[in-house]
């Protein structure tokens, strides 16, 4: 706790809890001793809440009070007895992360006090990850928790809190099939097989021996062709016989 002594007025800022002493009363509120080289002024609307009518009502000279620093002037430190927010509106911003208590439950979610003006609401879909049917499956009134903050609609005085966006996601999810890959795929292997196989096709034209090409090649020359496709083997082959029968004719003794 913040003690008067160990606070120079510089160094206080709004907010700062203090432990005072009631110094005077006056129908405009009291002057406080803070430890401070400047006087406390604390106002009759900072003493309570509720509306207070005379300030020795409430307030006796030499009471120890708990106060806060409302704002810090060089001639005085303003005070208030009544405990500020944790959080203003302008204050709160969305990623932040803030703790505080469950106060109710919805089927839709749940409301947590974590010092601001109003409650936040966390959805049920942001309770934790996976499917959640009630808030009441996942906390509990009085629960003390931690979430991010979503969003902030100062208008409309509503703040949006995740506890699911502070966890890890611990179920695993399944790597995705490459379906398209392992579909298309065989059809396109496939295709590609019959298109390969297309090409192994064996052509029904003959197939000619080297000795078969060259020979029919000079036959063509002779004949004064150019660019003419060989003949088939049986062409050949009946070329070949008819010199061989030439040559053997003339080596041969006629008869007599």
């Amino acid at each position: 706790m913040t003690t008067p002594d160990s606070v120079p007025a510089v160094a206080l800022e709004p907010k700062t809890k203090l432990n005072g002493k009631i110094l005077k009363t006056t129908l405009a509120g009291a002057l406080v001793d803070i430890g401070q080289s400047v006087p406390g002024v604390l106002h009759i609307s900072q003493i309570s809440e509720t509306a207070v009518n005379k300030v020795e009502d409430v307030l006796k000279e030499g009471q120890e009070v708990t106060v806060w620093v409302k704002r810090v002037r060089k001639d005085r430190v303003e005070l208030t007895m009544i405990e500020p927010l944790a959080y203003d509106w302008k204050e709160l911003k969305a990623d932040m992360v803030v703790k505080g208590k469950v106060t109710r439950l919805e089927t839709y979610g749940a409301f947590v006090d974590f010092g601001a003006e109003r409650p936040g609401l966390i959805h049920v879909s942001e309770l934790a990850h996976g499917y959640v049917k009630t808030a009441a499956d996942v906390v509990k009134a009085g629960d003390e928790v931690e979430a991010k903050v979503l969003d902030v609609d100062r208008r409309k005085r509503q703040i949006r809190l995740s506890i699911k966006a502070l966890q890890e996601l611990t179920i695993e999810e399944e790597a995705a099939e490459p379906r398209e890959f392992k579909g298309k795929g065989k059809r396109k292997g496939k295709k590609q097989d019959e298109e390969f196989e297309m090409e192994k096709e064996v052509s029904n034209e003959p197939e000619y021996t080297a000795m078969q090409i060259a020979w029919q090649q000079a036959l063509d020359k002779a004949n004064g062709k150019k660019n003419v496709r060989a003949k088939s083997i049986k062409s050949t082959s009946q070329e070949q016989e008819k010199l061989f029968n030439s040559t053997l004719e003339k080596r041969l003794p006629t008869g007599g």
